[in-house]
């Protein structure tokens, strides 16, 4: 659904006042005016009573995406990106517009199925999330997390030390390259081409890694929690 970008706003603060109270209403006073109002109520998203405005049904379906999205958009500018606390909510308010049905998804299945964004709430699961449960399947896992003989392309890197990327970057580890794991102790041994290379955990924590054949580390590791930041969606 192409709602616009105040529509979709309304629709959050809707879902997040029905986590907070139990109740998808919200006061609108003078606001009852808003094109974007309107909008929602055309749409039989909301439906006005007075100087409120309450969800209906479809409308909580339809917040329920839009919040999943900005949460995506925040988990997605953290962990991949590396963007801090001053930038990365108001990055997130614009990137998640972008995320529109089926890139969401590949969002998602990226991060490994985030249950919670920075801010530590929720993040609603979608179709990916369920298929996920069944199959018990990562796509996208840290290096540290892959067992022997286990192979795949690197996806990204996410290295806050410099010298990390470096050394990483002299050695080949670049996305898109092919790598196989060899040895996991005492150091982390995988090969890319013909060359064999051995880092520490801190180094195989940095790549992530899309593996062959949707394959599954068995040991899980969850990189993703509350983050000390407050507010949020």
């Amino acid at each position: 659904m192409g709602l616009s970008h105040r529509a979709e706003e309304i629709l959050e603060t809707l879902w997040v006042q029905l986590e907070q109270t139990g109740q998808p209403v919200t006061e609108v006073g003078a606001g009852r005016g808003d094109e974007a109002i309107t909008e929602l109520a055309e749409a039989g998203l909301i439906e006005p009573q007075g100087e409120r405005i309450v969800l209906t049904d479809r409308g909580r379906k339809e917040a329920e995406r839009a919040i999943r999205r900005h949460r995506l958009a925040e988990r997605l500018m953290v962990d991949v990106l590396d963007i801090g606390e001053d930038a990365f909510c108001e990055t997130g308010c614009r990137f998640e517009h972008l995320l529109k049905e089926g890139v969401e998804e590949s969002v998602c299945t990226l991060l490994g199925h985030p249950k919670l964004c920075p801010h530590g709430k929720p993040i609603p699961p979608g179709p990916c999330c369920k298929e996920c449960r069944r199959s018990a399947r990562k796509v996208v896992s840290p290096l540290s997390s892959l067992e022997v003989d286990e192979s795949g392309r690197v996806a990204y890197i996410n290295a806050s030390e410099p010298a990390h990327l470096h050394k990483l970057m002299a050695m080949g580890v670049l996305p898109g390259m092919g790598l196989k794991m060899i040895q996991t102790f005492p150091s982390y041994v995988f090969q890319v081409g013909q060359t064999q290379y051995a880092v520490d955990r801190a180094l195989a924590d940095c790549v992530y890694v899309r593996l062959d054949n949707g394959a599954t580390p068995k040991r899980k590791r969850r990189r993703w929690g509350r983050l000390p930041f407050g507010g949020g969606r």
